[in-house]
């Protein structure tokens, strides 16, 4: 039972650091900052959650696993809370995205033409 309880841990913290790599590749090469925003606030959430998962199975149940399920739920919050306060704050400063069209319909916009 221990031996596939750690096989689980390092897959969990392998998937976690590939999520990682994969946000890191995805800031560096998107365009703009709308999608280089999403891609890591994705992947960081995912690559976080799935590590700090690998290491909760792999130490055990104990006060140490608590802390560190704490510790995920945290940045499951405040992670997205986060990126959709950036991304708001970009578009409100009209920064355009690299290509197309990006029209979303505010309240507050038709009020302020009335």
């Amino acid at each position: 039972m221990a031996a596939i309880i750690d096989v689980l841990a390092v897959f969990f913290m392998v998937m976690g650091v590939f999520f990682f790599a994969v946000s890191t590749i995805g800031l560096l090469r998107l365009p703009d900052v709308y999608t280089r925003l999403h891609a890591t606030s994705k992947g960081d959430t995912l690559g976080a959650g799935l590590c700090l998962l690998g290491a909760i199975l792999h130490i055990g149940w104990s006060m140490t696993s608590l802390k560190l399920f704490m510790i995920i739920v945290f940045i499951w919050t405040t992670s997205p809370t986060a990126s959709h306060l950036i991304g708001k704050a970009a578009y409100r400063a009209k920064v355009r995205p690299a290509s197309g069209e990006f029209a979303v319909f505010d309240v507050r916009d038709e009020e302020e033409q009335q």
